[in-house]
């Protein structure tokens, strides 16, 4: 009878603690309760720790202190999700309070760096990526920039607190978001007054995975990759990173590069130190880009790679691949305005801009095979910058438009 009655009080115990995770729920979500990455299956826990995003390998959830206890009980394996940041501005890091300046219009049309990237000061308006869709995973949109509004093909939102997916929504009230987007394919606005990006006939794809404050989790990113594929992205472009690697990211850039996407991400702000590349721009999967100023000179916060100590020539993981313009970049702004940062998060952009005008010239090619044989074609054509060779600070160069 002892048996039985422990049995039973066991049962009991375990039995309130679910009810309790099934009551309290939508308190954890609502009291920003750490992420965790479940290991398990079961259809049960997803429903009472309100799962947010399924993977191969278990799902992720906000799970309170009752939950939490719940996975003790059970022994069932969890693991923190981590948390990215966007790529801070020089401004920001010069001051956290510090805000860009800000106009109501472009200082020019055409930015320097979109003049360095087509090699010619001759241009009153610019064309390309016309019918190409580049995902941008970032803070979101303006979604009413007169420069942007007509190049935006989806809007999503992974990072809302209660909801892992809003649909139709991907207002940025950050502006990096906003920033990143107008280098690739601001197109002028329907007036033709306004600032124009590197392809401004390209499709965006707009994920929102960052929250007002910069910071993107792991989760909502691996989530808006999938859903970068899932649409048709032909480039995914990610100005964020963390000094730690992500299982679940590193899994769906896999994916998305296994699907034939191109992967663009901004090498981080923290050089000039040797190896200091942010993940996930470590992965000899994504593009790594560093940024340059003015006379093709390397910022010396650009994040550097290890590109003198591996195989030269070839990139490989924590090589810096390429570098572009990231220094006083003026892009759109949130507020339909316009603002001058500097970063790495300005830099990867351009590379992806460029990808966009490029990839119509690979139309005929089985659509796997467009990602890697423009990414060889890049490498090859790029201009080499000081120091001369495969270099840690700017890899293979400057890629341009052909």
């Amino acid at each position: 009878m002892n048996t039985i009655a422990n049995k039973r009080f066991t049962a009991f115990k375990l039995t309130f603690l679910v009810v309790s995770c099934l009551f309290f729920a939508i308190s954890a979500q609502a009291a920003d309760s750490p992420r965790y990455l479940i290991k398990s299956k079961s259809q049960f826990l997803r429903n009472a720790f309100n799962a947010r995003h399924t993977f191969d390998n278990g799902f992720t959830a906000d799970l309170n202190d009752w939950q939490l206890r719940l996975t003790k009980v059970l022994g069932v394996e969890i693991k923190p999700v981590k948390v990215f940041q966007i790529m801070p501005s020089e401004v920001e890091k010069a001051s956290p309070t510090a805000s860009p300046e800000t106009r109501t219009e472009p200082s020019e049309q055409i930015t320097w760096g979109v003049k360095y990237i087509y090699n010619s000061n001759d241009m009153t308006a610019l064309t390309g990526g016309k019918e190409v869709r580049v995902a941008v995973l970032d803070t979101g949109i303006d979604t009413t920039h007169p420069d942007l509004q007509s190049r935006i093909a989806l809007c999503r939102d992974f990072s809302n607190a209660r909801f892992a997916l809003v649909e139709s929504k991907c207002d940025d009230a950050n502006g990096h978001g906003t920033h990143v987007a107008g280098i690739i394919a601001a197109d002028g606005g329907s007036d033709g007054v306004g600032i124009y990006g590197v392809a401004p006939e390209a499709d965006l794809l707009v994920l929102k995975v960052c929250s007002v404050s910069g910071a993107c989790l792991a989760d909502d990113v691996a989530a808006g990759v999938d859903s970068a594929v899932e649409e048709g992205a032909n480039i995914i472009n990610l100005s964020l990173g963390s000094d730690r690697s992500s299982d679940l990211v590193k899994q769906a850039v896999q994916r998305a590069v296994d699907s034939g996407v191109l992967v663009v991400g901004a090498a981080g702000n923290d050089g000039p130190y040797s190896d200091s590349i942010d993940y996930p721009a470590t992965d000899k999967n994504v593009i790594s880009v560093g940024a340059f100023g003015l006379n093709f000179e390397m910022a010396e916060w650009s994040s550097r790679g290890l590109n003198k100590k591996t195989k030269p020539e070839v990139r490989e993981d924590h090589d810096i691949e390429f570098a572009a313009p990231g220094v006083n970049i003026e892009s759109t702004w949130k507020g339909g305005g316009y603002a001058v940062l500097s970063g790495t998060s300005m830099a990867a952009p351009f590379i992806s801009g460029l990808a966009a005008k490029e990839w119509e010239k690979y139309i005929l090619l089985d659509p796997k095979d467009i990602a890697k044989n423009l990414r060889s074609d890049l490498d090859k054509n790029a201009l080499d910058l000081a120091p001369l060779g495969d270099d840690d600070a700017s890899g293979f160069g400057f890629p341009r438009v052909k």
